[in-house]
């Protein structure tokens, strides 16, 4: 288990300082310092109102991807974007997660073994009706069919893309 502490230098920076252990017996730690803008992160904070401290929020996603290195990659550049990445090679798997567990946006692509993405989005939103839902897929005109029983206000995003495209459009459906 590792411990971490905050400062702030003049209330322009906060300086964000973790130790882990790299050993069970604990003989060596890691230590990692990371600055950030104070503003980002007191815009991302909720401040109890009887101590002086503070709380990240941080975006949760859940990813249902059935492609391996796809499932990789995509978790990979959502987490360097600061984001909590959670991910599930097939729709059932997510969907038994997303139960037990809060999240704030479902990425999923639609054609997956054992359930497929647009039941995956339907159940969970019918268990969260704020989840924000995008599908990820080569398979646009499925998720559009008005026939498909998909989320209304999902977003779609047709393979291939950038990966950076992909930041994007979870930026701005976070945001809205």
């Amino acid at each position: 288990m590792g411990t971490g502490s905050t400062d702030t230098k003049g209330g322009d920076v906060a300086k964000i300082a973790t130790f882990c252990p790299l050993s069970r017996r604990g003989a060596r730690r890691a230590r990692s310092l990371v600055f950030y803008p104070i503003r980002s992160l007191l815009s991302a904070a909720e401040a109890p109102a009887e101590s002086g401290e503070f709380v990240l929020s941080i975006t949760r996603i859940l990813l249902a991807e059935d492609d391996n290195d796809m499932r990789r990659f995509l978790a990979k550049a959502l987490q360097t974007a600061g984001y909590d990445v959670v991910s599930f090679d097939n729709g059932l798997s997510a969907y038994e997660r997303f139960r037990e567990e809060p999240f704030n946006l479902l990425l999923t692509d639609i054609v997956m073994p054992e359930m497929d993405g647009i039941e995956l989005a339907r159940r969970a939103t019918e268990l969260d009706p704020d989840l924000k839902v995008m599908f990820i897929t080569g398979f646009a005109a499925v998720a559009l069919n008005p026939d498909s029983q998909a989320p209304k206000e999902a977003k779609v995003l047709s393979k291939p893309f950038h990966l950076k495209d992909l930041v994007n459009e979870v930026d701005k459906l976070i945001a809205a």
